[in-house]
């Protein structure tokens, strides 16, 4: 039975880990996205993501806890001041992990893990789906269409029969 079981060891060391994530961490949060296996992304998601919603209080205190965790200063600065101010009204998901298929060595399976509010490319999709979304608007779209190249048939006949007069 698994219980108690939930941590991934990731085939290392608790120390080992624990420098693995530190370092994955400053990395995310310095680049905004890096490419990682599958594995590991889930283990830095579960690692970050924590820190980054200590990050919401700035504090001295949750300065100190998120310090004792990365041991970096630049990728401390950087959490407080650009990215807590970017996440400040999301609830929790800063984090999105994209695979991208399997590594050509060893067959290990790829993804990038990113913040989210740091793709623009995935923002500007989701603003450009919500303008087509219901039915009803292609079918008033449609029936406005031939009314307007009936109108001026009409009264296309109409002036000839005025310039023949």
């Amino acid at each position: 039975m698994r219980h108690n079981k939930k941590i991934n060891h990731l085939g290392r060391t608790a120390s080992h880990r624990n420098a693995m994530l530190a370092n994955m961490a400053c990395s995310l949060i310095k680049h905004k996205r890096i490419t990682t296996t599958v594995a590991k992304a889930k283990a830095l998601k579960k690692f970050v993501e924590p820190l980054i919603t200590k990050a919401k209080d700035d504090t001295t205190n949750s300065r100190r806890v998120v310090f004792s965790n990365l041991q970096d200063k630049y990728a401390v600065t950087e959490l407080f001041k650009e990215i807590s101010v970017k996440i400040a009204d999301r609830p929790g998901g800063y984090t999105r992990i994209i695979k991208t298929g399997n590594r050509l060595g060893d067959n290990a399976e790829m993804c990038f893990i990113e913040l989210v509010d740091y793709n623009e490319n995935m923002a500007k999709e989701k603003v450009a789906k919500k303008a087509t979304r219901t039915r009803r608007s292609k079918k008033a779209a449609a029936e406005a269409a031939p009314a307007a190249e009936t109108a001026p048939v009409a009264e296309a006949p109409a002036a000839e029969e005025a310039k023949a007069e």
